[in-house]
């Protein structure tokens, strides 16, 4: 009805019929749409809990064990320049992060984002991976904890009976009850309370941190008064060439997997749009420094080629004569699985509680404690399910699922960046019970717009007098030849419809050449005719669109889209493009077996979607409107959305 536009019902409905909700999005929360009927979660997390739940998300053992592997088949020498510019591509994705985070502080990271600027069935499938992620990811955390909590007392088979690893024949498989116990006791750390939680995290984060300064400091002390015998080497500092250390940049990449889980509290922080911005940066920041550090003592305490693929830094100590150094390197090691075990299993819940908001899961998941302002039914589940896959299966040939997610995660946030500074939505969902205030507002919306047609409004009419002769006047040639300019320019001037075309299908094509490129690039096997061309089609996709979108003007509606006053992303198009570019390489290269194994889950999800979440929406529905018009609907109805 007048300039309403209900989006579900026309437009796209008419054409698509049951995609329709595959492609409607939710608004961002604000003052007028809080949640009647759910309780919040608490706003206890300050910048200090931010970088404890960063760094310990992101540090985990394995870099106890990455720097021997890149150094010796990829990097040699120089494994700290690979570091380095495996974090400087995760803070390309940081960055886009953290502009989206500070717009849109609330639960449910990046498929929150993902349903704002992309659509419902998107945002579904990242949240269904992100699923994947953490529970995978926390389970594979916890197998590894108790191998390594073994060194400690002695040996493998020096835990006690109860805690250490059986075989039971009849099922064959082997069982892991440290791993379980050490599930439920982080689980139940997380139902006490965020702030709680936050705090023991950063203690067992400052005991890490801590190993691993052990590591730099003394072994910076051997290593200057061995003269860092790594470094003497004839083969110089890239052994392998630009292109070993690029791809062990590669590799290391995945060192850096964790600080998104700081967006997923985005609904529990004081003040988001400068803390979470600062949270992530930090983190980060500290984590690629700790890295690089590490890396340029222990190559330097061993040539690359001697280092022990599975023990590097306690070998590298212990060739030293310093073989009690391992205890210490193994309590940080320890020490950093803990952390990232309570970094894994963190954000699932949140994950589940934005979902069962938005109706796409059962309200169930949606539940927050009265007094601790914490999720614990999803919580509970989320424990439950790790703690099982954690006692009975070993998740390590799964492990490579866990950077699906992420990476998909990574590749959708930095497009809804460009979507948001380009496209962002113009039309904001309303519940069908506001039927009767949207008319009326769009009833004098309606006159608003005839009170200055020309037609109604003599006063500002300007039409030709029929009184006086057309071809008495005199100026009428040269009359007609402005009008005939004044259309023509009209018709090359970009409108702001035109524009916002353009700008959506030039993301679209970036994406489709951000794909066609790195695929072609990463498939030998492609005949070489089909790859070059592959190769050159998606290169000019990307080329041709970063420079439309750095000549047309970005969207003035992004002043004003969500909480503003926070973080903005710098170098925009070119870092989300970028961006977008180094997660699809990624996610491209991640092997048949891992995709065909992710493919099941995710079918398994469209399922799930199909025949509950597509008809359980609270979108269902929606009734949409010009964003223009939202607050003054708001007002009309005097009621907040649910």
């Amino acid at each position: 009805m007048g300039v309403l536009v209900d989006s579900q019902k026309e437009g796209f409905g008419s054409s698509w019929g049951g995609l329709k909700s595959l492609v409607r999005r939710k608004q961002v929360d604000s003052a007028h749409s809080k949640r009647s009927g759910h309780h919040q979660l608490a706003k206890e997390l300050t910048v200090p809990h931010l970088i404890a739940i960063g760094v310990g998300s992101t540090i985990g053992a394995g870099v106890y064990i990455l720097v021997g592997t890149v150094a010796r088949e990829h990097s040699g020498p120089a494994l700290a320049i690979s570091f380095l510019i495996a974090g400087i591509a995760a803070a390309l994705s940081a960055f886009c992060y953290a502009e989206l985070a500070s717009r849109c502080p609330s639960a449910g990271s990046a498929y929150h984002y993902s349903y704002i600027c992309v659509g419902e069935g998107v945002a579904w499938l990242i949240g269904w991976a992100l699923i994947l992620e953490y529970t995978i990811g926390g389970a594979a955390v916890a197998r590894g904890i108790s191998p390594n909590l073994a060194l400690l007392f002695g040996g493998e088979d020096s835990l006690p009976i109860f805690l250490s690893r059986q075989y039971i024949p009849g099922l064959d498989v082997v069982v892991d009850p440290c791993a379980a116990i050490l599930v439920f006791i982080v689980t139940g750390l997380l139902c006490v309370g965020i702030k709680e939680s936050t705090f023991a995290q950063g203690i067992v984060t400052t005991a890490n941190v801590c190993a691993m300064i052990f590591v730099i400091v003394v072994g910076g002390y051997l290593g200057y008064n061995s003269g860092w015998a790594g470094y003497k080497l004839p083969t110089g500092y890239f052994p392998f060439g630009v292109d070993g250390m690029l791809a062990g940049s590669a590799t290391v990449f995945f060192a850096y997997i964790g600080f998104d889980s700081v967006a997923s509290t985005a609904e529990e922080v004081k003040n988001p749009q400068r803390d979470l911005p600062l949270g992530i940066a930090t983190a980060l920041s500290i984590c690629c420094g700790l890295y690089m550090l590490v890396s340029i003592v222990i190559v330097g305490l061993v040539p690359y080629y001697a280092m022990d693929p599975d023990t590097p830094i306690s070998s590298a100590f212990a060739s030293h004569g310093m073989q009690w150094a391992a205890y210490i390197i193994t309590i940080g090691a320890v020490t950093a699985l803990c952390s990232t075990l309570m970094g894994s299993l963190l954000p699932q819940p949140r994950i589940l509680l934005a979902m069962a908001r938005d109706g796409l899961l059962p309200s169930f998941f949606s539940d927050v404690n009265k007094s601790s302002q914490v999720p614990i039914k999803s919580t509970l589940a989320t424990g439950l399910v790790a703690a099982t896959l954690s006692f009975f299966m070993d998740v390590s040939q799964l492990a490579g699922m866990v950077s699906v997610g992420t990476l998909l995660a990574f590749t959708m946030v930095a497009i809804s960046v460009l979507i948001l500074r380009y496209v962002p939505p113009d039309e904001v969902p309303f519940p069908s019970s506001l039927q009767e205030s949207i008319d009326s507002v769009t009833l004098r919306y309606s006159q608003r717009i005839s009170g200055k047609n020309p037609e109604t409004n003599p006063e500002t009419s300007t039409f030709v007098d029929s009184s006086q002769p057309l071809l008495g006047n005199k100026n009428v040639a040269v009359d007609c030849l402005i009008i005939e300019k004044q259309e023509a320019q009209a018709y090359w001037t970009l409108t702001e419809q035109n524009r916002r075309k353009i700008a959506g299908w030039t993301i679209m094509l970036l994406c489709v050449g951000a794909f066609g490129l790195t695929f072609a690039a990463s498939n030998v096997w492609i005949p070489s005719l089909i790859r070059l061309t592959c190769c050159g089609v998606g290169g000019v996709l990307l080329l041709s669109g970063l420079i439309v979108l750095t000549c047309i003007d970005q969207d003035d509606a992004r002043h004003n889209f969500g909480h503003t006053g926070g973080f903005i992303c710098p170098f925009v198009p070119l870092l989300p493009i970028v961006c977008i570019l180094i997660n699809v390489y990624l996610l491209i290269n991640l092997g048949a077996a891992t995709w065909a194994r992710v493919s099941v889950w995710l079918l398994i999800g469209v399922v799930v979607y199909v025949f509950y979440g597509r008809s359980h929406s609270s979108l269902l529905d929606a009734v949409y409107v010009p964003a223009a018009h939202a607050d003054e609907i708001y007002r009309s109805s005097g009621d907040s959305l649910a």
